[in-house]
């Protein structure tokens, strides 16, 4: 099972894209490796710089994550840059197909809950425990912490417990 704590990435808009993800002009690119620093190149959104993502383990942002093109890449430019959670109010379908497909967790949060992060959490040094077994994700600055229940069960679990969907298929079948 891959590690899903870290620090948090708060990227406080809805509707991130693949091509925000990961650019387009990037596709050739034939390993995950490749992806690593081309990660969010694109993102519009005021403030953010790049290259601020640096040891980050979790993003959370607001609704619609992954939407645009179905490529693998988006998901692979996250993994690679070591992100293996990414929390959201929700997410375009195959982009979380894609997540859960290489073992990663899109937790979905409710406007409420993500509303007291952004506003209690973003602008300091966040870090995130989770523990998939209790589906809660923990969120720690300095002295503050917050505990949020999230989903994680059926098929999505066993592909996380697994490390995706080749592992789960090596040995379940």
């Amino acid at each position: 099972m891959k590690t899903f704590n870290g620090n948090v990435l708060f990227l406080d808009r809805s509707n991130i894209n693949t091509d925000e993800i990961i650019p387009a002009r990037y596709l050739t690119e034939n390993s995950k490796e490749a992806l690593k620093p081309y990660l969010l190149e694109d993102l519009a959104l005021d403030g953010f710089d790049p290259s601020s993502i640096k040891d980050i383990g979790a993003v959370v942002a607001r609704a619609n994550f992954g939407c645009g093109s179905s490529r693998e890449h988006a998901p692979w430019a996250v993994e690679v840059n070591g992100v293996n959670i990414v929390i959201a109010e929700s997410f375009a379908r195959i982009f979380r197909q894609n997540m859960d497909n290489c073992g990663m967790i899109a937790a979905e949060l409710p406007v409420a809950a993500l509303d007291e992060l952004f506003r209690e959490f973003s602008r300091e040094k966040t870090t995130l425990t989770v523990d998939t077994e209790k589906a809660a994700l923990t969120f720690t600055a300095e002295a503050k912490r917050k505990t949020i229940s999230f989903t994680l069960q059926g098929f999505e679990k066993a592909l996380v417990e697994a490390g995706g969907w080749v592992e789960y298929a090596a040995k379940n079948y």
